[in-house]
């Protein structure tokens, strides 16, 4: 028997939202590294932030997403 397992939309969600945290922190990363260079671009510096703020607004989202409204 060859059963294939179809993942739930939750189940992509979650996935997707591991791995966005996952490129976050490579990014908080690169940009460290980037930072403890003496002759870094600035350009590429702002760029990396940038992706990273991306990021974090795309997380935000999923986040938001996969939390249940909870009426007080």
């Amino acid at each position: 028997m060859n059963m294939h397992h179809e993942m739930s939309h939750d189940e992509i969600i979650r996935a997707r939202l591991i791995a966005l945290r996952c490129e976050h922190r490579d990014l908080d990363e690169a940009i460290a590294a980037l930072s403890a260079q003496q002759l870094t671009s600035s350009l590429a510096l702002q760029r990396l932030k940038k992706q990273k703020l991306v990021l974090k607004d795309q997380i935000a989202r999923i986040e938001d997403e996969i939390t249940p409204d909870i009426i007080a």
